[in-house]
């Protein structure tokens, strides 16, 4: 009997006696793993082998991880600065206790968390008290992460990797061992001489002008055998639905807008009509650049007609703010916190000239806040901003736009909340309900935007618009619960591989 090489090596390597792992025989037969794993199909399809698989599962520590083997886990910290501090006699300020752990930022609320599920103590109207019985050197969260740093099977039960697991402290991967096993037939042959064949495995030009090609034995290819997986990259599916909404707003007649992401507040919030000490523009909700720290070039008319709208109102029965309004914080550059700073520009003629309605304009992209993570906010995320501008526009209008836009998604469940914004009038928000938890979805802003708003503009027709969230959208269409599970670090790697963005 003739084999080709891999062939006869996989079947000389292996045992009749005992499974051999794959990788082992590829190894010793100085094989490719891929090559050999080939081999092995090919020669279990002769009866010479046998192969049997089985799943491995793994576990592995992450970065944060490897950071609380050195450091301590937040909770372990926690316990042993109040034990120092005394609480196990009478309870101890928390503020006392987080300055003394070297806790800060998230830590504080994972060592909280788990401080009471662990029962290491109680936390009660801002003070600590501590269980003197309890013994966070047995903690077997602690001792299976101290086992993996070491290169040691962490020996734990599912009770304690599941929420190492939840933490994101420890990974769990799943992998097939495959295993190969001389049959009695392969033995037989093995007995009887198994010699390697000449044989190619592609026709190459030499072999078509040399003419050889009819004198040797072509390799013998096993379609069903497992071929090496390789992941290619492709589009995202955040990236998928952004492009999305543009094919939809755009085949309802509307135009993208574009423009810098870093801008004025003169642009995003003083044209809008919104007061210069409103809570939000404060640096709790947007981000200030600090080089170059203000735009140099505004327009002066235009500057004097929205001071002029913020002190003393529009039209003779007007009224301003009555608050401190200066050019230098106009002037002050931002990451935009909303889209609307593009309309402002559009409206104004400031970016491409003059328009006379009716105009549709839209934009899909990205805006900046500071705001705390959390399933559905984000540090950064996209914005589908929008608006019309005609004559006698109405909330109906408004409403039917919605209607029209979201049911090109399916979604046909959409409420409106009255709600009150510094820059239309009347104004309401959108819910979503999403698929899968049934809890009502913010999705959007909107409303016709104010006479102080459009006065100064130079826009004497109604202009209605709105800000909606892309990421709320992607959860309602597929039922994610959590924006982090599509955007960030966090983000399901498998998910965005097999999801597509239905058309």
């Amino acid at each position: 009997m003739k084999l080709p090489h891999a062939q006869l090596a996989v079947l000389k390597t292996a045992s009749a006696d005992e499974d051999r792992p794959l990788t082992e025989v590829a190894t010793e037969a100085d094989l490719k793993p891929a090559a050999a794993t080939r081999a092995a199909f090919e020669l279990e399809d002769d009866g010479l082998v046998s192969v049997s698989e089985e799943t491995d599962e793994s576990v592995s520590l992450t970065d944060e991880g490897r950071q609380y083997v050195e450091e301590g886990l937040p909770e372990l910290r926690l316990y042993a600065a109040a034990v120092d501090a005394g609480a196990d006699e009478s309870p101890v300020s928390l503020g006392q206790l987080i300055g003394a752990s070297g806790l800060e930022g998230p830590a504080v609320d994972i060592a909280l968390a788990n401080f009471a599920r662990k029962g290491y103590g109680e936390v009660d109207s801002g003070e600590v008290s501590v269980d003197p019985d309890a013994d966070p050197d047995s903690d077997p969260e602690r001792r299976a992460l101290e086992r993996l740093a070491d290169g040691d099977d962490p020996d734990a039960d599912e009770a304690t990797i599941d929420p190492l697991e939840s933490r994101g402290l420890v990974a769990r991967e799943e992998s097939t061992v495959r295993s190969v096993q001389v049959t009695d037939e392969g033995v037989n042959a093995l007995m009887a001489g198994v010699s390697e064949a000449e044989t190619v495995d592609r026709l190459t030009p030499e072999l078509i002008t040399s003419g050889e090609w009819e004198d040797v034995e072509f390799t013998e290819y096993n379609v069903e055998a497992d071929a090496e997986q390789f992941q290619g990259g492709k589009e995202h599916i955040l990236r998928q639905t952004a492009n999305r909404v543009k094919d939809v707003l755009v085949g309802m007649g509307f135009e993208e807008m574009e423009g810098p992401h870093a801008d004025a507040q003169f642009w995003i919030n003083d044209c809008l009509f919104m007061p210069q000490d409103h809570p939000a523009r404060t640096h709790w909700d947007q981000f200030a650049l600090e080089e170059p720290s203000e735009i140099q070039d505004l327009p002066e008319d235009l500057v004097e007609r929205v001071r002029s709208a913020h002190k003393d109102g529009v039209g003779p029965d007007g009224d301003g703010y009555h608050s401190p309004w200066t050019e230098e914080t106009a002037r002050r550059l931002d990451l935009r916190g909303h889209t609307t700073s593009l309309s402002m520009r559009y409206l104004s003629g400031h970016q491409i000239g003059e328009l006379e309605p009716p105009q549709r304009y839209f934009s899909v992209e990205k805006v900046y806040r500071n705001d705390t993570l959390d399933p559905t906010h984000l540090l950064e995320f996209f914005q589908i901003e929008g608006w019309v501008m005609a004559d006698d526009l109405s909330v109906r209008d408004l409403m039917g736009t919605f209607t029209e836009f979201y049911e090109r998604f399916g979604i046909t469940d959409l409420d409106f909340k009255p709600h009150y914004n510094p820059y239309t009038e009347p104004s309401f928000e959108l819910f979503g309900t999403h698929p899968e938890t049934g809890d009502i979805v913010e999705v959007g802003n909107s409303g016709i935007f104010r006479e102080e708003v459009l006065s100064p503009l130079g826009v004497d027709c109604d202009v209605m618009a709105w800000g909606l969230s892309l990421e709320r959208l992607l959860m309602l269409m597929y039922g994610f619960e959590d924006i982090r599970d599509v955007h960030g670090t966090l983000c399901d790697l498998e998910l965005l591989r097999d999801v597509e963005v239905v058309h």
